[in-house]
């Protein structure tokens, strides 16, 4: 990097990080570690919301999924959260602030029972730390590993992945160690605001390269066979935008609307599924509420909710956008990442070790050859007969392989962990970033400081809050029964917890590059159904069912995960959506059950923060409905 770049780059991170510590320094109770000591305002409230959600889970695994076949329909997930956010902020905020509560598990002890709150507290920990986490961390390591592909520094590759996580991961650890949730949130003040003006800016170059590129180069990737070469040649960016990638599988990637047997998003899933980790992320998510609860009154957060809604609606057309153009103007660096991704299963193929080796559609397209004699010798080591026709199309020798993988399977033969692929499309927005992003001007070192900066917020985020879960919901719960626990002492067992959670979650990080997780961002959606349809169906009847009886929470709890195992297991083909959408209303059946048959007699009465102003206005609800308003719009444009 140019010298200006790195001075911009260190200038933005150093500021950022002083001030969230500037801001923090006086913290001596838990109450000040882990909630702000509850002051924060609304505009503190909405950046924080913003840059502890927008990360490289984003900007690589959404950018990722848009490159493939997704493309606007994965704009959904953040579509959707505005209208949640809506709905969050004017019925689940006022009873949790109502409540005083530190995190999301106690709410179940006063509502349920004590072991709802145990079970909800280790299963959120195990998930918190083991899924996003980690995945925000590799991600941020591709980021790396891409970007500064043949640079050593200090003796350290930063092209490989596990030299990137374990950087990133040290990073945010120090950080949050330091400084609790104010150092977090004014620090997300700044890297909020840079991360929008940054992801714009990708945005703007991202059509700039599109109008400049050569039209014969972009019809070889239009998702239309039929593509008109006069509309690339003569159109701008935005025609060539949806010349490109209209009437593609075969909806175009540019509407919403997948075919119901999609295996990501399928349409039903827009109609129920994405509803649910919609929820449970912006309303029961720890690392996500845990900004809500530490706001200075209900109105402030109210505010800082539904401000937090209208910034999502612009994260696709900062994301979504250039992720779909991402594969338009480099497929060839995409397909060279893929190379590079493939090299270990390669050379054990060439080495001939006793493995059968698995490979998607693409990879047959991009290597024909090699994809006939990996066929070849998974069909022998299997002892299945297969056709070896040199002109077997892409699809063909998929399917045929995946016939004999099957087998394989059956005869309990080994399976190559890694599946080859043909374009790595978690490389894309890091490929943009190499490709376009000019040196030598300061701009470079803005938005990767912008994007480091995403990524430290988001793991500061997630490592805060599942210390406060271990601090407030296991430690200080329990030791609470025989001692006194001390302010100082559950903080010191927060920042302990810190150092833990992020070792942990540096050691599973490197091993989510392999294809068989499907992407990052379906990683984390994915494993988050095995808590998230039975968290958010026992809050449902908790806020809202005043007479449900006290067992319904542990019941839903252990429920959940063994509806969706099962499921998982049983019918693998079902998307996940699906599986979360049948998961919960099976919960919510049971539940209503137990409520006609015994309801209790008398509702509970929760706790009363008698500190906290529980006043509203009128004008963050007209706000509200306005982007409710703006949100539909945009659905009516893109479906």
């Amino acid at each position: 990097m140019p010298i200006l770049d790195i001075l911009v780059f260190v200038a933005f991170v150093a500021s950022v990080i002083i001030l969230g510590l500037v801001k923090s320094r006086n913290e001596k109770t838990g109450e000040d570690y882990f909630l702000a000591g509850r002051g924060l305002t609304w505009w503190l409230v909405g950046f924080s919301l913003i840059a502890a959600n927008i990360s490289t889970e984003q900007f690589v695994g959404m950018t990722g999924k848009a490159a493939d076949w997704l493309g606007m329909a994965i704009a959904s997930y953040e579509w959707m959260a505005a209208i949640t956010l809506v709905v969050v902020a004017f019925v689940f905020l006022p009873t949790f602030l109502k409540s005083g509560i530190y995190t999301i598990p106690e709410f179940l002890e006063y509502r349920y029972n004590a072991f709802a709150r145990t079970i909800m507290a280790v299963s959120t920990l195990i998930i918190l730390v083991g899924v996003p986490t980690a995945s925000v961390i590799f991600s941020g390591a591709k980021v790396i590993s891409v970007f500064f592909q043949g640079v050593t520094v200090l003796g350290l590759d930063l092209g490989n992945i596990t030299v990137g996580c374990w950087i990133i991961g040290c990073l945010a650890a120090a950080y949050v160690f330091a400084g609790g949730l104010k150092a977090c949130a004014w620090a997300d003040l700044i890297q909020g605001s840079a991360l929008i003006i940054g992801g714009g800016i990708i945005a703007y170059l991202t059509f700039r390269a599109l109008g400049q590129a050569d039209p014969a180069v972009l019809a070889q990737t239009a998702t239309n066979p039929d593509v008109s070469i006069d509309t690339l040649t003569n159109g701008g960016p935005i025609a060539r935008l949806i010349e490109l990638n209209k009437a593609a599988l075969p909806e175009g990637k540019l509407h919403m609307v997948r075919p119901a047997n999609d295996p990501e998003i399928p349409w039903p899933a827009l109609v129920v599924g994405l509803w649910i980790p919609n929820f449970f992320y912006w309303g029961l998510n720890q690392y996500i509420t845990q900004r809500t609860l530490g706001s200075k009154s209900l109105a402030e957060g109210q505010r800082g909710v539904v401000f937090a809604a209208l910034l999502k609606l612009i994260i696709p057309f900062v994301v979504v956008i250039p992720g779909i153009l991402a594969y338009n103007l480099y497929r060839t660096d995409l397909r060279d990442q893929a190379q590079i991704k493939n090299e270990t299963a390669i050379a054990e193929f060439q080495a001939g070790e006793d493995k059968i080796f698995p490979f998607n559609e693409q990879f047959a397209e991009v290597q024909p050859e090699t994809a006939n004699a990996i066929l070849k010798q998974n069909a022998a080591k299997a002892g299945i007969e297969v056709s070896f026709a040199e002109t077997l199309e892409p699809e063909e020798l998929v399917a045929a392989n995946d016939t004999v993988v099957d087998a394989a399977k059956q005869a309990d033969l080994a399976i190559c962990s890694t599946s080859l692929i043909g374009y790595d499309y978690d490389a894309a927005f890091p490929t943009l970033l190499k490709n376009l992003l000019p040196r030598g001007s300061g701009l470079m070192g803005f938005v990767l400081a912008a994007i480091f900066g995403a990524v430290v917020s988001s793991l500061a985020s997630m490592l805060n809050s599942a210390s406060t879960i271990f601090a407030m919901d296991i430690y200080g719960k329990y030791r609470g029964r025989h001692h006194e626990v001390k302010q100082f002492e559950l903080v010191t067992v927060g920042r302990i917890c810190v150092v833990a959670f992020v070792l942990i979650a540096m050691l599973i990080a490197p091993k989510l590059g392999s294809p068989n997780f499907g992407g990052i961002f379906t990683f984390i959606q994915e494993f988050q159904g095995f808590i998230s349809p039975g968290i958010l169906a026992i809050f449902i009847f908790g806020v809202l069912v005043h007479k449900a009886p006290r067992s319904v929470g542990t019941v839903g709890l252990i429920l959940n995960p063994i509806l969706y195992g099962s499921l998982k297991y049983l019918v693998p083909q079902m998307a996940f959506l699906n599986r979360m959408a049948v998961c919960f209303g099976v919960v919510l059946a049971v539940l209503t059950v137990m409520t006609l048959v015994k309801p209790l007699p008398v509702p509970v009465v929760l706790p009363i923060n008698a500190k906290m102003d529980m006043r509203t206005d009128k004008g963050t609800k007209l706000f509200g409905l306005v982007v409710v308003a703006l949100t539909l719009a945009l659905y009516v444009i893109f479906w």
